[in-house]
């Protein structure tokens, strides 16, 4: 089993602490300076190509953009099918052997915007601000990765290192099963010590997610009896379905709705005597009449968790209310796969505590951590369980992600750079103790 030897971390720490810039670090800062101009082109091109999560040609083009520039730095670089989990699949790259500790570097190439929608292309807004398609979310947090590590690269510091990239091609809409859609990522989690995450975050570059809340979907079904409603109450009759259904959500709301970082939320509902439903695009058609009790309800909702136990306790809590059924009438409530909750750790906030150091030697000043009822679901969360330590929103900062309006900072670009290149060359300096 591996074993981080955390008290070794938090020795190492104070060192970070008292550090001010050596030479190694103001050249890496100074040669992001000299490429910037280089990094915003790629941005620029990988921001004009479609990635919607479904236009599984747009997405290995990315990829296909991308991957040179790994290749130029000596990493190992592959793109692994996605045609299993019914996705485009995901960029790869790697350098082994180091002497540092393990660190998984997380972005994704897709983006919610499909080739149908009218947002497409870069645009500038002012000297600092572009607006396009997952600049945010989270294209510029990939070219940061990138730009770190040619930055590493140019000082001969790469070689020394022991890092893997991944890239997912479903971040925006996970391909189903999530065991083999999410493989490539917790294969590199096993592997890894520390993960870092490049998702936009809050959109403040002075925070960082030092915990993500879980994001999994849940479905309601109840039947009733059907019959003319004059006889609703009967005993051979009973509650119908949309009562029992309104029973099961009032209860979920009063039983659960005032725990801390537990959110439920009923996104649609559909209720009669006749009832299609269609999952896979969650819509449907419903029949009924005001004198028929009705026959089915179905709820298709989520629920969002900060831990693993408060999940499995609020699931108990919810199964149990469904249990309990009014006269004539059942329930049932199912959970899909879904993503599991990035809690926050010591290990998280001592990674976050050193980033913060690094902004602060490099005058962009202190790193807090965002709230985690601020914080969706990530592709880090999936590391949870396997790494030491790790934090994500490291990405370009930007606002209206997943809108039209979506926009980025330029000046995010290299400052985010800086900030990882740095972090990473004194992860490798202080040679944390690992141990297999």
């Amino acid at each position: 089993m591996k074993i981080f030897l955390l008290a070794c971390f938090l020795f190492v720490a104070p060192f970070w602490v008292s550090a001010q810039m050596d030479e190694r670090e103001k050249a890496l800062s100074e040669w992001i300076d000299q490429h910037n101009a280089e990094a915003i082109d790629l941005l620029k091109t990988i921001i004009n190509t479609n990635s919607g999560t479904m236009n599984f040609e747009g997405v290995k083009q990315v990829a296909e953009t991308l991957m040179p520039e790994f290749e130029a730095l000596g990493m190992e670089v592959k793109f692994t099918d996605g045609a299993a989990f019914n996705r485009a699949g995901h960029l790869v790259a790697k350098i082994e052997g180091g002497k540092g500790p393990k660190v998984l570097m997380i972005g994704h190439l897709d983006t919610v915007f499909e080739p149908d929608s009218p947002f497409q292309s870069w645009e500038q807004v002012d000297e600092n601000t572009i607006k396009g398609p997952g600049i945010a979310d989270m294209k510029g947090g990939d070219i940061i990765i990138l730009q770190a590590l040619k930055a590493l690269h140019a000082q001969g510091l790469l070689k020394d290192m022991n890092i893997w990239v991944v890239m997912t091609g479903d971040e925006e809409m996970s391909g189903r099963p999530l065991s083999l859609s999410k493989a490539a990522l917790v294969e590199a989690a096993k592997w890894a010590d520390i993960a870092l995450g490049f998702e936009n975050g809050d959109g403040n570059p002075a925070t960082v997610n030092v915990a993500r809340r879980s994001s999994t979907a849940w479905k309601l079904e109840v039947t009733g009896n059907p019959s003319h409603s004059s006889q609703v109450f009967k005993p051979e009759v009973g509650a119908g379905a949309v009562f029992e259904a309104s029973r099961i959500l009032y209860q979920f709301y009063t039983e659960l709705a005032g725990e801390k970082f537990l959110t439920f939320n009923p996104g649609n509902i559909l209720g009669g005597t006749q009832l299609n439903y269609n999952d896979a695009e969650t819509t449907g058609t419903v029949f009924g009449k005001t004198n028929v009790v009705a026959e089915r309800v179905v709820v298709n909702g989520d629920i969002r968790c900060l831990t693993d136990d408060q999940l499995q306790n609020a699931k108990m809590t919810m199964q149990r209310i469904v249990t309990d059924s009014l006269p004539g009438t059942q329930a049932i409530l199912t959970f899909e796969e879904g993503y599991p909750p990035f809690a926050p750790t010591d290990g998280n906030y001592v990674l976050m505590n050193a980033f913060s150091q690094v902004s602060t030697d490099l005058g962009f000043g202190e790193v807090k951590p965002v709230d985690p009822a601020d914080a969706g679901a990530a592709d880090i969360s999936f590391t949870s369980q396997y790494i030491e330590m790790g934090i994500d929103g490291m990405g370009m900062s930007g606002s209206d992600d997943h809108t039209i309006n979506e926009t980025g900072k330029i000046s995010a670009l290299p400052m985010q750079a800086k900030r990882t290149a740095v972090l990473l060359y004194r992860m490798l300096k202080g040679s944390l103790a690992i141990t297999d």
